[in-house]
């Protein structure tokens, strides 16, 4: 299988976004990825349209229950699968987060009973804070993905993610796999250039080609409960999220170990 975080320690970098639309471009291509909620802010069950809905019916139950995954996963109208987050996760890192087994539970979770299919693409929205659920996040998943917003606070905080992983590697034994994409590029902006190409000097191939725009139909469809390809089919934005996973298909970065 393939399990992708998408994950950085700073909020407002497009991380939800990225995930709604990722999943959505995958679902058109038929490889209907399934989607983790992991951050108890739910941004992408929102987005995805799920509203007022139990924590014994989320992700929640997973870590506190020990519900198995598959009886709280969700089919989306696109054909994909989202587990859906709740505000109870902000009491994970307190209640476990002296347990020496909490970090591998969703890699537990996810190979033990749920993927039986290879081909089927994992997205995980992460929490921007580094702690346990952010950790099950990185232990379960084969690459990184990390959206960073084309502003000079943004390209500081994946400098500090970069150096954070580097230390997570050592326990692991390997280099962790990552991409790194530009989010909310304006192309009237100078700054957007400058940072674009800082990244591409300092991290090489690991910087996507594609920039994702910032477009009103990206910040307007989760308020909908919508993706941008059902939302604003022919934005900007669907066509930069088309242009990423293609990319990142390509690239084989969605392919199983």
């Amino acid at each position: 299988m393939s399990v992708v975080a998408v994950f950085n320690q700073k909020g407002g970098v497009g991380k939800t976004t990225t995930s709604l639309n990722l999943m959505a471009a995958l679902a058109q291509r038929g490889r209907y990825p399934l989607g983790i909620d992991l951050d108890p802010q739910s941004h992408l069950t929102l987005a995805c349209g799920i509203k007022s809905i139990p924590s014994s019916e989320t992700v929640y139950a997973f870590y506190a229950e020990n519900k198995p995954l598959s009886q709280i996963m969700r089919e989306l109208p696109s054909g994909a699968h989202i587990i859906p987050a709740h505000m109870e996760l902000f009491k994970i890192d307190s209640l476990y987060g002296r347990n020496p087994n909490i970090t591998s539970q969703l890699k537990r979770g996810l190979t033990q009973e749920l993927l039986p299919d290879e081909m089927i693409p994992v997205l995980i929205d992460c929490s921007p804070m580094l702690g346990v659920l952010s950790l099950n996040a990185v232990f379960a998943s084969q690459r990184l993905l990390i959206p960073v917003s084309a502003d000079y606070l943004s390209m500081q905080g994946v400098n500090r993610l970069d150096a954070a992983l580097r230390v997570l590697e050592k326990p692991l034994g390997k280099r962790i796999d990552r991409r790194i994409v530009v989010t909310r590029f304006d192309s009237r902006r100078k700054l957007s250039y400058d940072i674009y190409d800082k990244l591409r000097e300092h991290y090489g191939k690991d910087l996507c080609e594609t920039r994702i725009a910032e477009t009103v139909g990206l910040a307007e469809s989760p308020a909908h409960g919508r993706d941008v390809f059902t939302f604003a089919p022919h934005s900007q934005g669907a066509k930069d999220y088309n242009a990423l996973a293609e990319e990142l298909l390509d690239s084989g970065f969605f392919n199983p170990n």
